[in-house]
């Protein structure tokens, strides 16, 4: 999938980008994409399933999230403070103290906005500019709600220390615009049942984070429109597991990923397909984790042995020793390597590859 796009428009005599999505229903998806898209959705059916009878379980998993999505995002950005204070905060049972802590009480209003209310919010410049409003309303109340005023650049800092240009952005004058036509085109690529949405949702991130229309606050916006585009399209593993720490866990390839697709992105011909790989590897990972953590808070209350073979038996993917060491810490591994050769003679699940390698799946 060359995900690719070469069209450009002129206006008042000066080249600028078209949004355009409508070459996600024309070209061909890449294998890997293919494997991890099945995956995704895969799991999504199964989760759907334990929410309609679990209710509570996923109410104790939505409480853990929230806590690190807003711990996860804003440390992506170097905003931090002790897990005590965070948990204060997300509870709201202590006000800020600091300017890091007004801006992580920032994300977690915008947050609780999006997780109740997302069916009834749509994207739109008005709701974006209310989201940074409320974003950044007590921290930088100068520029919250608004766009730049001032052209703003992306910067590296290289291993001796010095400092390049990355990426330019849309220019102050041109972001409006630009904004506007990212929004329409979302809204009609949306629309089109040929285009699938977990290939649009990373596309449209992208050009809002190379047109970064804020003069602060971009990369939390992304993640904060990630989760909301998301939960529109019918995908909220993002509410029970954190999407934002999932990224920030391996923020390098997110940000190498951005730095590929981003590449002649002014001039028309970037190649999305490294950051809506990194998108797609990510989601998988957070529906991957959702996997483990409901057997994990839905088992705590049964003996070792059982809690096991719940770990097992609820993962839809092969799943290691090690795995489930880490699922279950309090749990020898004598214990789960007891319980797997168990399993393994009553014919409950099937033994893949050897080594360190070695998984275990149920058997259908």
């Amino acid at each position: 999938m060359c995900i690719k796009k070469c069209k450009i428009y002129a206006e008042s005599g000066d080249f600028m980008r078209k949004y355009d999505y409508s070459f996600l229903e024309k070209d061909k998806i890449p294998a890997k994409l293919v494997n991890l898209l099945t995956g995704i959705y895969s799991m999504k059916t199964n989760n759907d399933s334990r929410k309609e009878n679990y209710p509570k379980v996923f109410t104790e998993l939505e409480k853990i999230a929230i806590v690190q999505s807003v711990k996860g995002s804003n440390a992506i950005e170097g905003i931090i403070t002790s897990d005590e204070r965070i948990n204060e905060i997300v509870n709201k049972s202590s006000a800020p103290l600091n300017h890091n802590e007004e801006e992580i009480a920032g994300y977690r209003d915008v947050l609780d906005l999006i997780h109740t209310n997302y069916y009834s919010l749509n994207i739109s410049e008005a709701n974006i500019l209310t989201f940074h409003e409320m974003l950044l309303k007590v921290a930088k109340p100068n520029v919250a709600g608004k766009y730049k005023i001032e052209d703003n650049v992306i910067m590296e800092l290289r291993p001796d220390g010095t400092r390049s240009i990355r990426f330019k952005p849309v220019s102050a004058s041109e972001t409006p615009k630009a904004m506007e036509q990212l929004i329409l085109a979302y809204i009609d690529a949306r629309d089109n049942p040929n285009i699938n949405q977990l290939l649009l949702i990373p596309c449209v991130i992208l050009d809002f984070l190379c047109i970064h229309p804020f003069s602060d606050g971009n990369g939390r916006m992304s993640r904060l429109l990630t989760l909301l585009l998301l939960y529109k399209a019918g995908f909220d593993a993002g509410k029970y597991i954190s999407f934002e720490e999932q990224i920030n866990k391996t923020k390098g390839y997110y940000y190498e990923a951005l730095r590929q697709s981003s590449i002649a992105w002014d001039n028309n011909q970037n190649d999305y397909y490294y950051f809506v790989y990194n998108f797609l590897y990510t989601l998988f990972n957070c529906y991957k984790e959702l996997d483990k953590r409901f057997a994990t808070v839905n088992s705590k209350k049964i003996n070792k042995t059982s809690r096991v073979e719940a770990t097992i038996l609820n993962s839809v993917l092969p799943i290691t020793k090690k795995e489930i060491s880490d699922i279950l810490p309090d749990v020898s591994v004598t214990t789960i390597e007891a319980v797997l050769n168990k399993m393994q003679k009553e014919g409950k699940i099937t033994k893949i590859g050897d080594g360190r390698n070695t998984s275990y799946i149920r058997k259908s």
